[in-house]
């Protein structure tokens, strides 16, 4: 019996009692399951290719090797994962460019004024190699994330200031960071088959320079509690830092990480799932499974970068599957926020909103085009739940 057949047969045979696709979340601790969106189904693609709910509409802020309208600064290829931070009534959106040194690998900014009108573009970080996703921090720096074997995070300076790399925080396959300012720690996903998924505690919070590394250990199932031991060597050599502890979990494939009220998910492209880690109870468990939605087909699929809004839902952007941002919702549903037609050959990334939750940032890695030099950044303005 598969897992998507098993959690019917657990579903039914609770006293054959019908339930709502949110009260099988509360009632057996079930995953996300489909329903329909609290924005309405998607209309028909407006003329950026993008099918969105009623009252809300797109605009394209940027595309690659092209300059961003209102500066002279030419955009990245393959804009990846993203942020926003606050400047002082306006914004500025960060994005990192997943390609290698030699093609112009790094971070890139667009400055905003209060109204949402770009006012300024430039580079923030240059001669690193794919940096995929990253964070942003409290103190408002950009963690710009290297996706590749012994990979670096860089501390970037979206309102001024010169890049530095932090190789407290690690030397791996780096995907994501989220901070926490309660426990005053860093999370971080690796990208690998049997990637761990670590946590940084700085010496001095505000200050990534110095600190220990540290990974989370648990069985092998897919809830539980957990605990942190120290990677004994941050800097992974000779033996990689998923490897230098007994006992951690593994994860297929880390991408997204997003922290907000004492937890943080993070997503695994390889099994197509968004984790939960209770940091209060000391807990995790599947937030997400495409495995486990019955009945009917997954509405999300290559599980990739994620953020939150500030009403709580969570937005996962998908790598391929049918270019969708999917919505969970603080009530576990699950439903496709907005889908990009004609452009199977990209994947989403970057998803951020402003902080007022009124406009979501994101991009399409590939375009059209379906090559890194094809790169669409775009922003959704509407009736978001705040």
């Amino acid at each position: 019996m598969d897992r998507r057949a098993m959690l019917r047969a657990t579903v039914l045979g609770a006293g054959a009692v019908a339930l709502p696709f949110t009260a099988w979340s509360a009632a057996y601790g079930a995953p996300a399951q489909y329903a329909p969106g609290p924005y309405g189904p998607l209309l028909p693609a407006d003329a950026r290719g993008i099918q969105l709910p009623a009252g809300f509409t797109s605009t394209v802020v940027a595309r690659s090797r092209q300059v961003v309208p209102g500066t002279s600064y030419v955009w990245h290829d393959a804009p990846d994962g993203g942020a926003v931070i606050p400047n002082g009534s306006g914004w500025v959106y960060v994005s990192n460019s997943e390609v290698g040194a030699a093609a112009g690998g790094g971070a890139s900014r667009i400055v905003f004024d209060a109204t949402g009108a770009v006012v300024g573009a430039g580079r923030i970080l240059g001669g690193t190699n794919n940096n995929c996703a990253g964070g942003k921090t409290p103190w408002h720096t950009w963690l710009s994330c290297e996706e590749v074997s012994r990979g670096r995070v860089f501390e970037t300076y979206p309102l001024g200031g010169t890049a530095v790399a932090r190789p407290a925080m690690g030397r791996f396959k780096h995907e994501a960071a989220a901070a926490d300012p309660v426990r005053r720690v860093v999370y971080l996903t690796e990208d690998e088959s049997d990637g761990r998924f670590y946590r940084f505690v700085p010496a001095t919070w505000g200050d990534l320079s110095a600190g220990t590394l540290q990974v989370l250990c648990a069985g092998s199932g897919t809830s539980g509690s957990f605990t942190w031991q120290t990677v004994p060597d941050a800097d992974g050599s000779p033996t990689h830092t998923r490897y230098q502890v007994a006992a951690t979990k593994s994860f297929n494939g880390g991408e997204g990480c997003h922290y907000a009220d004492d937890r943080v998910w993070f997503t695994t492209k390889g099994d197509n799932r968004v984790w939960q880690v209770n940091l209060t109870t000391g807990t995790y468990e599947l937030a997400y499974d495409d495995n486990l939605v019955s009945p009917g087909t997954a509405p999300l699929t290559g599980v990739d970068n994620i953020t939150g809004s500030t009403y709580g839902d969570l937005y996962v952007a998908e790598d391929g599957g049918n270019m969708e941002i999917c919505l969970i919702t603080p009530d576990d549903t699950i439903s496709p926020f907005l889908r990009i037609t004609g452009q199977s050959g990209s994947e989403i990334t970057g998803p951020a909103f402003t902080p007022a939750g009124d406009r979501l940032y994101f991009s399409s890695q590939r375009g059209t085009s379906g090559s890194s030099s094809g790169g669409i950044t775009y922003c959704v303005t509407g009736p978001f739940r705040r």
